[in-house]
C-alpha cells in the first residue's frame, strides 16, 4: 500500500464531495474533516479560515489538512487534518490530530499510515508531542493511535457530547 498525503486541490473536488456523501449515508462522523459536514461545495469547504472561524468562534485554531490517496489510482480514501495550537477545548477533548476513512476503505491501514505520514509534518510546525482523542469503544481509532506510538494519558468524561458512549480517552504521541 502506497498512500501520500496530498493537500486538497480542485483536482479532487469530485472525489471530496463524494467522500463527503459517503460517509453522511453511513451515518459516520467526519472526523479531520475540517466542518466537510457543514458545506455544500468543494469550492465552499475549500474557504477553510474563514468559514472555520465563523463556525468555531474565539475556539478557532489554524490546521492542515490532508487528503489521504492511493497513489495507484489516484483514490482519496481518508481526510486527517493538524490543529495547532491548541485551543483549551482541543486540548481537553479534540486534540490536535482528527481523521476519517471511507467506509469502503476502513480495515486497510490507511488511518494508521495517514497519520504515520501526517507526524513528520506536525514536527516541522515545531510540536514536540500532539494529541489524539477517540472513545473507548472506538477499537479502530484507539489502534491506530497506539500503533504510532500514542500514550493514553487519562480518561475523561465527555460532557459535550463527541463520543456516543460518554468517555473520551486522552493519547499523547512524544515526536
Amino acid at each position: 500500500m502506497v498512500l501520500q498525503l496530498v493537500r486538497p486541490v480542485w483536482s479532487y473536488a469530485e472525489q471530496v464531495m463524494r467522500y463527503r456523501e459517503a460517509m453522511l449515508a453511513n451515518h459516520d462522523s467526519l472526523d479531520g474533516c475540517a466542518g466537510l459536514e457543514d458545506v455544500g461545495s468543494f469550492a465552499e469547504w475549500m474557504d477553510f479560515e474563514p468559514r472555520l472561524k465563523r463556525k468555531y468562534g474565539e475556539g478557532y485554531v489554524p490546521s492542515e489538512v490532508f487528503l489521504g490517496v492511493r497513489a495507484e489510482d489516484d483514490a482519496v480514501v481518508g481526510i486527517i487534518d493538524y490543529r495547532h495550537p491548541l485551543s483549551p477545548f482541543l486540548l481537553r477533548y479534540g486534540g490536535n490530530i482528527g481523521y476519517s476513512v471511507l467506509p469502503s476503505e476502513r480495515r486497510k491501514g490507511y488511518a494508521g499510515e495517514m497519520l504515520r505520514l501526517l507526524l513528520p509534518v506536525c514536527r516541522e510546525y515545531g510540536e514536540k508531542k500532539v494529541l489524539l482523542t477517540c472513545a473507548p469503544d472506538n477499537d479502530a481509532s484507539r489502534k491506530t493511535i497506539i500503533k504510532n506510538g500514542g500514550v493514553m494519558e487519562n480518561e475523561i468524561i465527555d460532557d459535550v457530547g463527541l463520543s456516543k458512549c460518554g468517555v473520551i480517552q486522552r493519547y499523547w504521541i512524544t515526536l
